[in-house]
């Protein structure tokens, strides 16, 4: 299998290019740090995998269209595209520059739908083909400190189920989604932050290795949609059927599970730059 995966360089990315790597995949590595990527394909190669390295900025249309176009031209097709890039920044909405608020809806909006465009025009060309989105519990709820990152993930949420609606008449080509809740990966100290509190995964806080188990079987026996993390059906029903509950509970249970008591200076994190 030939699968392209975008931010590759760290977290659920890298976790899911190892894991298709042990199984003797082809992974085709894509993110801002080429140093990193260059990492990651070397553990990917002393895993049984072949691993092929492309810098790309998501944010930029022509660079994805560039990764899908070396993705065939070094590997003869491309099987599954595994979008994972993303960044993220804390804060009030108010609080947040608001060039870091955009450059989140950039990266995370504006490239998730530059891979899925790049994607199902190379999966139509072939008659097949597999898009693999990574959402977030947070596209289907709203907690605080994280506005720019919760409008992003329900923007996500809505083009997959939209897409799984149109390629019903491509019976080769599917759409899913993967929705984690709480994971350990480095994408909440790495965030940008401006609420003096470094953030941190509200328990319980599963290992990223279960998403990638969960984006192994996906790949080979698609669905609509794949739920990670023991309660996110609860704070989902909370959020949906509860309202009034919810509003009440979730700022404190954020300050008090969601942000550690590490204190860190305003800083745009790995939001414009890798880290």
């Amino acid at each position: 299998m030939i699968v392209t995966i975008t931010g590759a360089s760290s977290g659920i990315g890298r976790a899911a290019a190892l894991g298709f790597a042990a199984r003797g995949d082809t992974v085709v590595l894509a993110g801002r740090s080429r140093t990193s990527l260059d990492r990651v394909a070397a553990e990917c190669r002393d895993r049984g995998g072949e691993a092929v390295v492309a810098p790309t900025d998501v944010a930029d249309a022509e660079q994805v269209d560039v990764l899908v176009e070396l993705t065939v031209a070094s590997c003869g097709r491309m099987d599954v595209m595994l979008h994972c890039a993303a960044v993220m920044a804390y804060g009030e909405f108010t609080q947040v520059p608001p060039d870091v608020f955009e450059r989140v809806l950039r990266v995370d909006i504006d490239g998730t739908v530059h891979a899925s465009r790049s994607a199902l025009r190379r999966f139509t060309e072939q008659g097949e083909g597999h898009l693999i989105l990574l959402g977030s519990v947070v596209g289907k709820m709203a907690p605080p400190f994280m506005s720019s990152y919760v409008t992003s993930k329900w923007a996500v949420h809505g083009l997959a189920r939209a897409l799984q609606a149109e390629v019903r008449s491509s019976p080769g080509i599917h759409v899913s989604l993967v929705a984690p809740g709480s994971i350990d990966t480095p994408v909440y100290e790495r965030a940008g932050n401006y609420i003096g509190r470094v953030g941190q995964p509200p328990p319980p806080v599963a290992d990223v290795g279960k998403v990638t188990s969960a984006i192994l079987a996906l790949a080979d026996s698609p669905r609509r949609e794949v739920s990670v993390g023991l309660i996110n059906p609860l704070m989902v029903f909370g959020f949906r059927y509860l309202p009034a509950v919810y509003d009440v509970l979730v700022t404190p249970l954020m300050k008090r599970l969601g942000l550690s008591r590490t204190p860190v200076e305003a800083t745009p994190g790995n939001v414009f730059d890798p880290s």
